[in-house]
């Protein structure tokens, strides 16, 4: 069954995985969409051709079936995760982009309301969501060069929501510093691509561990299903993930694409 994001309301917390690390979010009437990638391929792109990993499954969403989008954020400036076909083609004057350090560039400003860049320790409220950055354990170059780009993961509060946006991360304790009495409503957490590559993508226990170290209600299990980026099987982090939560599985917010998760 596809989503039907048209249909959710002005009030609560709404969320779809529209496939890898790219989420549909509504919170108290803001749309929020998370590291949008809708193309066939992630990868280089020379004109109308792109050079890189072939999309597994389709996008639960198609970019014309997509609600007017208020906020983007980007986690980081890798071609998976920071797809320029799906920016320009999510290109609005009523749009606000949250971005890493240093990535800015990578957008034409113009297309948008406005683009923040963020560093970690760094925030930014507008137009009823704030949003701010912390370290991951990752890195942020797109090409082999550009070593200096930032990457992000983010606590964002919309209405009377907070959200997590994990992006890319090896294990690390920075989650932990995350936690406060308020909480944070829903985590989206990286489960896969650790295989061979831990030193830059958590295992799907090490996501359960930091989601629930940063005070997480639920968690949203995102980045497998999508691209084959590792020599784990297709199906094997989010089993490990469920294996993981034991019995708190109650606590994933969705496990397979397309579906929604509502609060």
């Amino acid at each position: 069954m596809l989503p039907i994001a048209s249909r959710w309301p002005e009030t609560g917390l709404y969320a779809t995985w529209l496939g890898h690390s790219t989420v549909l979010i509504k919170a108290d009437g803001v749309t929020i969409l998370t590291d949008p990638i809708f193309s066939k391929r992630a990868g280089l792109n020379l004109g109308p051709v792109t050079l890189g990993v072939k999309r597994l499954a389709p996008p639960a969403l198609k970019l014309r079936e997509l609600p007017k989008i208020d906020a983007i954020v980007l986690s980081h400036a890798h071609m998976d995760h920071f797809d320029l076909p799906s920016l320009r083609a999510l290109k609005n004057r009523d749009t606000a982009v949250f971005t890493a350090s240093k990535t800015g560039d990578l957008l034409k400003a113009a297309r948008y309301r406005e683009v923040h860049e963020l560093a970690w320790g760094e925030s930014v409220e507008t137009d009823g969501i704030a949003v701010r950055a912390f370290e991951v354990n990752h890195w942020g170059a797109r090409m082999r060069s550009d070593t200096y780009r930032g990457y992000n993961g983010y606590v964002i509060d919309a209405g009377r929501y907070r959200i997590l946006f994990g992006g890319d991360t090896a294990m690390t304790d920075s989650f932990a510093n995350l936690k406060s009495r308020r909480g944070i409503d829903l985590g989206i957490m990286p489960i896969g691509a650790y295989n061979p590559w831990i030193r830059f993508h958590c295992t799907p226990e090490q996501a359960w561990r930091m989601g629930n170290d940063a005070g997480a209600e639920f968690l949203l299990p995102v980045h497998h299903q999508t691209f084959q980026l590792s020599r784990e099987p297709y199906t094997e982090p989010i089993e490990r993930f469920h294996a993981a939560a034991g019995s708190a599985t109650n606590r994933i917010a969705l496990s397979a694409i397309g579906q929604e998760f509502h609060l």
